[in-house]
């Protein structure tokens, strides 16, 4: 049975029908695949950010990291060590942006977790920064005994 808050999920990470990331983990959608293992793939994102952005895509569908279990993610973040290995010793690239959106409201229009590869070299150009925002202590004590 899904986890409450993961409706259209696969039960037990099986694949969802509609999901774009399932079909191509089962290859009825054609990909750029150049790097899989018993739980992800790594494939060239289409809209590329910069040359060699690589989504890592588990092959067992769940949303949220929250949603997967710890064996999954961990394994997740072993493939995108892995990639970023590859993208490293075959691209030449000497840094990387690692990201994850996670929900409608943070980017994440696939609901299927991934994580986005993208290969950085001095003076590309892009630029990821979040907005410089303080918060007054107040603010972040309030924050913080939340989440004690």
């Amino acid at each position: 049975m899904p986890r409450k808050g993961t409706e259209n999920e696969g039960d037990r990470g099986n694949p969802v029908p509609d999901c774009i990331f399932c079909k191509i983990v089962a290859g009825t959608i054609p990909s750029r695949k150049f790097y899989e293992d018993d739980a992800v793939i790594g494939f060239l994102d289409i809209n590329p950010a910069a040359p060699g952005h690589t989504l890592v895509v588990p092959k067992q569908h769940f949303k949220l990291i929250v949603d997967g279990t710890e064996e999954q993610v961990q394994k997740a973040f072993i493939g995108v060590r892995n990639v970023a290995g590859r993208l490293r010793s075959k691209l030449g690239c000497n840094a990387f942006n690692i990201l994850v959106n996670q929900g409608r409201e943070a980017g994440q229009a696939i609901e299927h977790f991934h994580v986005h590869i993208i290969p950085r070299v001095e003076g590309d150009g892009m630029r990821v920064n979040p907005p410089d925002r303080k918060m007054k202590d107040p603010e972040m004590d309030q924050i913080l005994s939340k989440l004690r």
